[in-house]
């Protein structure tokens, strides 16, 4: 009671503005959202593939619409509603920010972040749907691809190139964009196309196919989201990049 009371306090106080009371909240979503997705990721990554492995055919149809469908609908819409807080709250703060000090259009670095990311992710995309290739392989080549991708940003960015902040969330935030479209663009797309068809008697002719690449495609991410977070918590306790 006394930590509602408080809070009630501090966003009704008159020495918070409406963009301050905002910016709380956007971040308090993105956090809500985030612990959804990425608790949702490991679930699947560690608990539901190993489990899938065990269940009899016969059963698969019920796990499938009671609890993969579910859950893949949790998984998606918090993937992209960590990224849409994430991102909103980044450029309104940090990026508008430095370039209001420097006197230019904070558009110039969320575009290139956007181009930077998705170009990476479109490659990654052609490797995984197009190549197949094995764990092993798409882990180096994924780590080549962020690695690059980091460096362009963290170097090329046309604002913000001394800040910790737009730099460490701009790398961070750029592997939970690839992450996101793994999740909508391969994950998704692929595991509801074999979920519907089995559940309606047809599993497509390409299931297998369709069911290693969403795979490939949630292992890339689970990867994906350890530097993920060790970049966004840097931004604050780590400062790796900049002042």
């Amino acid at each position: 009671m006394h930590l509602a009371t408080t809070l009630s306090a501090f966003l009704a106080s008159p020495t918070h503005t409406w963009n301050e009371n905002l910016q709380f909240y956007l971040r308090w979503f993105h956090f809500l959202a985030g612990i959804t997705w990425i608790g949702l990721l490991y679930f699947f990554n560690l608990i539901n593939v190993p489990f899938m492995k065990q269940v009899d055919a016969a059963m698969k149809p019920k796990v499938f619409q009671y609890m993969t469908l579910p859950a893949l609908q949790w998984f998606r819409w918090s993937a992209l509603l960590t990224v849409i807080f994430g991102f909103w709250y980044w450029a309104q703060i940090y990026v508008a920010g430095d370039a209001e000090r420097m006197g230019v259009s904070p558009w110039s670095t969320v575009g290139y972040f956007l181009l930077v990311w998705i170009v990476t992710w479109a490659i990654l995309a052609v490797v995984i749907t197009k190549m197949a290739p094995s764990g092993y392989v798409l882990f180096a080549i994924t780590t080549v691809l962020v690695i690059l991708a980091g460096w362009l940003f963290v170097n090329y960015t046309p604002v913000g190139q001394d800040d910790n902040h737009v730099l460490a969330i701009g790398v961070g935030g750029g592997f939970g964009l690839v992450m996101l479209l793994n999740v909508w663009g391969i994950i998704w797309r692929n595991n509801k196309a074999v979920i519907q068809g089995t559940l309606a008697g047809s599993p497509p002719a390409n299931a297998a196919v369709l069911g290693r690449q969403a795979f490939l495609a949630s292992r890339t991410n689970f990867y994906l989201s350890i530097p993920m977070l060790f970049f966004m918590a840097s931004s604050y306790h780590y400062g790796i990049f900049g002042k």
